[in-house]
């Protein structure tokens, strides 16, 4: 096999997406339409020939790599009985260059599926081809939040039309009402794993349905509840054109629930009578609910939902009544709407929040599903988001990890081998904390700089610097740390111990709220004593991401608890040395000990005083922890000019956090727990 042949088995492959040397041999490529296509392997090898010439250094680097993904895929599989697990999900982020995700639901997909790659689980994903994904972000001169959407063209990535034995793109149908709607599907190599992502965008379809697939989180009711039909009842149907076989279906989230409806459909088709078949049906499947705030939960109106049903009720032979009971949670209330969750819950065997405190959050919620159970029994569990390490691990920071730890991506999860951060000596610690956080500001720099905000970036190397990067969903309150302005504008502009930080994250855009938020935060940046220590950075995807979680010394983090699920961009920044300052929501009660990062507030919001007040209390703590702790220990230096109280909390948080919330762990504890079978574990 040539050098060209070789890159392109690379290319198409998103194992390059946890495997930075391999991004690199792309980039030497062609480093300028390599950064333009944002750091996509497959736009690079475009622009080359089968019959161009390669370097020699290149080639032996592109031999290396191939051998390497080939002895990754050639790994013994696990034992026989590992179950075959499809895991749906409406959005999954796998890398910047592919922006079929918005949030944290899609991250915590992409980095789900390749942990099961890793651990070499038999793993199916399923979800949309999301043509023009979820949006673009620049800004007017006056820091209003603009969209775009730009199409994604699938030749430009590592994706394929899956195809049928006779050549003919693979075509299964569902049903929007009585319209039978053609999908197609792309698929891509998730290292060991398979992703297929669905397409409505089919010349058989009536022209008012080619998008449906086409747009994240967007298009109103209707649209939604019909992309919710194309990712379960057609993603099921997907699955059976192909021949994958599944023996536990992932439910992540209630935007694919319907697929318990197609397996419902099968089974009643094969004669077995509605309850021996609901029950066979909740053997197979398990499901994750996310959604702390039951507005967050998709819901349907009675009317719009069976009529974009009439189809799939007729196929099940169920009158109204007895499908909208599935998701109900008063069955016999006629006036009540469809909710997704609920028909989750009702068709799973088991069900998960992810942290121990979204788990309690879920039980509560739900409690009127199981009104005879104590609030503690409501069967839904906990299993804590964890993140892949490899993927969030800057170059500088595996290089680091390499020389001191050694074989560390052999032991994500193993607490005991994480304990050797120990032995790293004070200087090497603080000299990897600085320099991550000089990469972070030359990055920051040159982004703003191609950018459409037209506010300097001006942070300075070695000041303390704070990361706030996420959704700009109003209940995360960005702008909290400047509720006081004064007291912010002390912080920012002390000259022997100044604060700066970086700012990233877009609002939906049907969020004027979240939009005014962000510009909040652009207008403090051109305040007087806030000047070059607030910087945005536009257009947050997974690369921004990468670059905050590694540079920052300080992860922020303050929603407005109980609302966090998990929250786990601040798992990432442990394997920096980044220390979290948070909100004890989502994960972070589990994960804070005292001594390995700042905990803002008093804990859970028992619901004592109102959000205004709530509000008020946060800052306060806020403010209070970074005056009283965070800076002093930042800056307070020993003889050696280092700021041992600081490396002692980088220290913890690298040696308990890293381990303990890998995606490793999470999916180990998937698979004990939930994909095999009550009788088989």
């Amino acid at each position: 096999m040539n050098t060209y042949k070789k890159l392109e088995a690379l290319a198409n492959n998103l194992w390059w997406s946890w495997n930075p040397d391999v991004l690199n041999l792309f980039e030497r490529l062609d480093p300028t339409t390599f950064q333009n296509a944002k750091n996509n392997p497959v736009a690079v090898l475009r622009t080359r020939s089968p019959e161009d010439p390669f370097d020699a250094a290149l080639a032996s680097d592109a031999d290396a790599a191939y051998a390497a993904l080939s002895a990754y895929l050639e790994a013994p599989r696990p034992a026989p009985g590992v179950p075959r697990t499809s895991y749906f999900c409406m959005e999954f982020g796998l890398h910047e260059s592919l922006p079929i995700y918005a949030g944290g639901l899609g991250i915590l997909a992409g980095d789900h599926a390749k942990a099961a790659s890793d651990l070499a689980i038999p793993f199916t994903a399923i979800g949309l081809f999301l043509k023009q994904g979820y949006f673009e972000q620049h800004f007017t001169e006056d820091g209003w939040q603009l969209e775009r959407y730009p199409a994604l063209d699938p030749a430009n990535h590592p994706l394929e039309l899956v195809r049928g034995a006779d050549g003919k793109p693979c075509l299964v149908t569902v049903h929007f009402g009585n319209d039978p709607i053609r999908i197609q599907a792309w698929r891509a190599r998730v290292g060991r794993a398979t992703l297929y992502l669905l397409d409505t965008n089919v010349e058989d379809n009536p022209e008012e349905f080619r998008n449906a697939t086409s747009r994240l989180y967007q298009g109103g009711r209707r649209t939604r509840l019909q992309q919710e039909i194309v990712l379960g009842v057609g993603g099921v149907r997907l699955l059976r054109a192909l021949g994958v076989e599944t023996d536990v279906y992932h439910m992540n989230e209630g935007h694919c629930a319907f697929l318990a409806l197609e397996l419902l459909r099968e089974r009643l088709a094969l004669g077995e009578n509605r309850e021996k078949a609901v029950q066979a049906v909740r053997e197979a499947c398990v499901f994750t609910t996310h959604t702390p705030v039951l507005a967050g939960h998709d819901r349907f109106d009675p009317g719009m939902f069976l009529s974009e049903m009439s189809a799939l009720r007729e196929e099940l032979g169920h009158s109204e009544h007895d499908l909208m009971a599935y998701g109900r949670v008063d069955k016999e209330n006629a006036g009540e709407w469809f909710t997704m969750t609920v028909l989750g819950l009702n068709m799973s065997r088991c069900a998960n929040g992810v942290s121990q405190r979204n788990g309690h959050v879920a039980q509560r919620q739900w409690h009127p599903m199981f009104p005879e159970r104590r609030v503690q029994d409501v069967p839904i569990g906990a299993i804590t988001n964890g993140i892949h390490v490899a993927t969030w691990a800057v170059p500088a920071a595996r290089a680091f990890l390499d020389k001191q730890l050694g074989a560390w991506q052999e032991h994500i999860d193993d607490l005991r081998f994480w304990r050797s951060v120990a032995d790293i000596p004070d200087e090497a610690l603080w000299a990897y904390r600085n320099e991550l956080r000089r990469r972070l500001i030359r990055f920051a720099k040159a982004h703003v700089a191609r950018r459409s905000l037209s506010i300097p970036c001006e942070l300075d190397p070695d000041a303390l610097t704070i990361g706030f990067a996420r959704r700009f969903a109003t209940y995360k309150r960005a702008p909290l740390l400047f509720t006081d302005m004064e007291r912010a504008r002390a912080l920012f502009n002390n000259p022997e111990r100044p604060i700066q930080i970086v700012y990233a994250g877009k609002s939906h855009p049907e969020d004027e709220e979240g939009k005014q938020f962000i510009r909040q935060i652009l207008e403090a940046a051109r305040q007087p004593g806030f000047k070059g220590r607030i910087a945005f950075l536009e257009n947050y995807n997974m690369e921004i991401g990468r670059m905050l979680v590694s540079g920052c010394d300080v992860w922020l983090n303050n929603p407005r608890s109980p609302m966090e699920a998990s929250g786990t961009s601040g798992q990432k920044a442990a394997v920096h040395g980044g220390l979290n300052l948070s909100v004890l929501d989502g994960w972070w009660p589990e994960g804070y000990n005292g001594e390995n990062g700042w905990a803002i507030g008093h804990g859970y919001a028992d619901g004592s005083f109102g959000q205004k007040e709530l509000d008020r209390r946060d800052a306060e703590s806020l403010y209070r922890q970074l005056e009283q702790g965070v800076v002093p220990a930042f800056y307070e230096r020993d003889g050696r000019g280092l700021p041992t109280q600081w490396i002692g909390r980088m220290r913890a948080a690298m040696a308990e956090l890293a381990p303990r919330f890998s995606a490793t762990r999470m999916v180990k504890e998937y698979a004990e727990s939930m994909y095999f079978a009550p009788d088989e574990s």
